[in-house]
């Protein structure tokens, strides 16, 4: 009870503004260093089988020990590597980081944290991977659209992983949720965005330590932006 009045009152003097969600983050990411770093470490290893997607090197050298057999087809090389990096990334890769944001959410409000929390997507799995095949269809149409309609969408729809883990909502509900949340806020999450490129770009400077840092601090800020807002949001009141 003492733990929950405690949460309470941090969360009516956390504003929802820039400064303070990054400020928030900042400090909090001392306290919980040392589990936050952690999760981070656990997520990037999880994460190396899709690392080819992203560089064709490396796409080629794993290419040769993968062949998926789909009994009429037959798979080899970089495509069949292409296919099960895809999957990866859809089925595992992006819900996870549904569950990183869970994590870093647990931090924001001073909760206690384990590695095992990031695992707390797998509770909304289902949601969890259609939210993030919604938001993708939406913010890549949005950015067809003349780029602009993209970082509209973007900047309306920041809050759906924490609403699938924390709220376990539906994909729809999520989507629907935050852009409601976001009202009043998107220009908030815009130039939070902004800031954290100038953030990671600093943080790539000072080589691997710096940028872990600064994905540790940008993800915090987010969490506590969404925490800020989650205060007096009436919307909030879901029971799945």
């Amino acid at each position: 009870m003492e733990e929950i009045v405690k949460q309470e009152e941090q969360q009516q003097k956390l504003l929802p503004g820039i400064g303070a969600a990054y400020g928030h983050g900042w400090r909090r990411m001392w306290e919980y260093f040392l589990e936050l770093l952690l999760i981070t470490i656990v997520s990037f290893l999880l994460s190396v089988p899709t690392l080819g997607l992203y560089e064709e090197e490396i796409e080629r050298v794993l290419g040769d020990f993968v062949a998926i057999d789909l009994i009429f087809i037959e798979f080899q090389g970089p495509v069949a590597y292409g296919l099960f990096a895809l999957a990866f990334l859809i089925l595992f890769e992006w819900p996870l980081e549904y569950g990183m944001s869970y994590g870093f959410l647990r931090s924001a409000r001073g909760e206690s944290l384990q590695v095992k929390d990031i695992f707390h997507v797998f509770k909304n799995y289902t949601n969890a991977v259609l939210a993030n095949l919604l938001v993708a269809f939406i913010v890549g149409v949005g950015f067809i659209l003349l780029i602009i309609p993209g970082i509209v969408f973007a900047c309306k729809l920041p809050f759906v992983p924490y609403l699938i883990v924390d709220k376990k909502m539906d994909a729809i509900t999520a989507v629907k949720t935050s852009w409601k949340m976001s009202h009043g806020h998107a220009l908030t999450v815009f130039w939070m965005w902004i800031l954290a490129f100038i953030i990671a770009i600093l943080g790539l400077v000072l080589i691997g330590v710096g940028l872990i840092l600064s994905i540790m601090w940008i993800r915090l800020a987010f969490a506590s932006l969404y925490y800020a807002v989650e205060a007096g949001n009436v919307t909030l009141k879901y029971n799945p």
